[in-house]
């Protein structure tokens, strides 16, 4: 059956005034509703909404003594029922054709674009995204819903694999059965989207559970996904601790399939899990895995420096620097280093650092407290060793941290080695870019890096010997889009094919072999017409 060509879906243009109103209606409907009746998050299992004693109150990161919303945390009993409902639907499920899983996330995705503004609205509050990095983040759940409808279709037919006489060989595609999507506060709508219909589309049952910080966004998603046809036993929604009910889910006998997206050693701890089969067991799990990066960005000597502090700022800066994709590691080759960093710091300066519901904001608050006041200990730690620029400042109430760059750290620290989730950044210069290959690579992180330069040699010796996942020539390393540049990294950024790449959606599946004797001996009409 042919499919439709994939279109990424556009940004939103806040240049056009008209559009920058359509936010902010968004934004004083969610706040009406949110000083009035109040916004809530559920779990939902079986369709139904379900109230529980373990309430979470979740603040608004910009403006941290506001209460955006409640959230009814799921119990190990729901987690049971929850699996007890999917077991029941899930082969109702599989046995649905493959054009009508994939119509329902074209609905989903349809509903998305009509509501996409209430969803940048719910995004800027709860994580605090600013206004373009939301709107992105609806984009690319859009193209996830859209992009792997159409990548479905490759799974509804056999494959015939031989053509011999008296015998039928045939290559079948079937789903792993129940999968659990563990998804990440940063990319809220996105990410948890994209793990989620990619489950269900290859006709798994599947159980979400959101990141805390971000069970309102999860809960929007999951009412979008039901309101688009998804079977109320195919599908549950299940946001709670993951110390707690993340631990249930992924210990779970019933579970098939783990989908994960967060830091290394939660990440870590789910593949031993995963790995030791529990009595009553049915399946070994398959487990797939993005846990982050420690990124570098290498400035050559001939590098266009404007476009180069261009491309740091984005990495490094955008959305508080909370990507897994962001840049923490800048690299310049030669004597420039010191102009090149000054340079920087006056650039950084002239981030617009505030709260994410302004349209001029740049740079948002961190996601919470735990956030900020790690961040914090981090660079009065690394105060005392090196020099460190807090490039911009911020006079709002909120978890704000500022672009801050550390200048010269020792390579053996863990600022330049470990992941910091923030708006840091650490720099350090080398004397030829073979060394900063070597220096870029030196890490057991392999997700994004990114190159600056205009000499074809070193370019060509990125694109050889740059290990990672997803790397940039001359742009920015954040910003990945569906289709275009699928993304995920290796080593110890994790394990699976790439989201929003042509072989994600065989994760979700198993292949089969049927081989059928078309000879007919002992064939009996009778028989065969009863």
């Amino acid at each position: 059956m042919n499919t439709p060509f994939f279109v990424n879906e556009p940004f939103t243009d806040f240049s056009v005034s008209s559009n920058r109103k359509l936010l902010r209606d968004a934004l004083e409907r969610l706040e009406s509703t949110r000083s009035t009746a109040g916004l809530v998050a559920y779990p939902i299992i079986n369709g139904q909404r379900r109230t529980t004693p373990n309430i979470f109150e979740r603040e608004d990161p910009s403006t941290k003594d506001i209460q955006l919303g409640t959230i009814h945390f799921a119990s190990r009993d729901d987690v049971d029922e929850a699996f007890s409902s999917i077991e029941e639907g899930r082969l109702g499920w599989q046995d649905t054709p493959i054009s009508e899983r994939a119509s329902i996330l074209n609905r989903a995705a349809s509903i998305m674009q009509d509501r996409r503004h209430d969803l940048n609205a719910l995004i800027i509050r709860e994580v605090g995204k600013p206004w373009k990095e939301a709107d992105a983040d609806v984009a690319e759940a859009i193209d996830f819903c859209r992009y792997y409808a159409e990548r479905a279709f490759h799974f509804a037919s056999p494959i015939a694999t031989s053509d011999i006489p008296g015998e039928e060989n045939v290559l079948v595609y079937h789903p792993r059965g129940t999968a659990v999507v563990i998804a990440p506060w940063n990319f809220p709508f996105a990410i948890a989207c994209g793990m989620t219909v990619a489950a269900l589309v290859t006709g798994n049952g599947t159980i979400l559970k959101p990141a805390e910080q971000s069970s309102l966004v999860g809960f929007a998603l999951a009412e979008l996904l039901l309101a688009a046809g998804v079977p109320p036993n195919a599908f549950a929604f299940l946001p709670g601790q993951g110390e707690d009910i993340g631990r249930a889910l992924v210990e779970d006998k019933r579970v098939d399939l783990i989908c994960f997206t967060g830091s290394r050693a939660v990440g870590q701890q789910i593949i031993s899990s995963a790995a030791t089969p529990y009595p009553e067991q049915r399946a070994i799990k398959r487990v797939i895995a993005e846990l982050g990066g420690k990124n570098a960005i290498i400035v050559d000597e001939d590098a266009d420096e404007d476009d180069a502090i261009r491309g740091i700022l984005a990495s490094a800066f955008g959305f508080a620097g909370q990507k897994c994709s962001a840049c923490s590691r800048l690299i310049v080759v030669g004597k420039q280093y010191s102009r090149f960093i000054e340079r920087l710091i006056e650039a950084a300066a002239d981030l617009i650092v505030g709260p994410s519901a302004q349209p001029e904001t740049v740079v948002g608050p961190v996601v919470d407290d735990d956030a900020y006041q790690r961040l914090n200990r981090t660079i009065e730690h690394a105060r005392q060793e090196c020099r460190v620029v807090v490039a911009a400042r911020n006079g709002s109430e909120g978890y704000f941290i500022p672009p801050t760059i550390i200048v010269d750290p020792p390579l053996t620290s863990s600022w330049w080695s470990e992941e910091l989730f923030g708006p840091v950044i650490c720099t350090t210069s080398v004397a030829t870019f073979d060394d900063a290959l070597r220096l870029a690579t030196d890490s057991p992180y392999a997700l994004t890096g990114g190159v600056f330069s205009r000499n074809p040699r070193n370019l060509e010796a990125a694109k050889r010997h740059f290990a990672v996942g997803n790397l940039y020539l001359n742009r920015a390393i954040t910003g990945a889009l569906v289709a275009r540049q699928p993304f995920g990294g290796s080593r110890m950024s994790g394990i699976g094919s790439k989201a929003g790449g042509p072989d994600y959606l065989l994760q979700f599946v198993e292949p089969r072999t049927i081989t059928e004797n078309t000879s007919r001996r002992g064939f009996v009409p009778e028989i065969a017409s009863s």
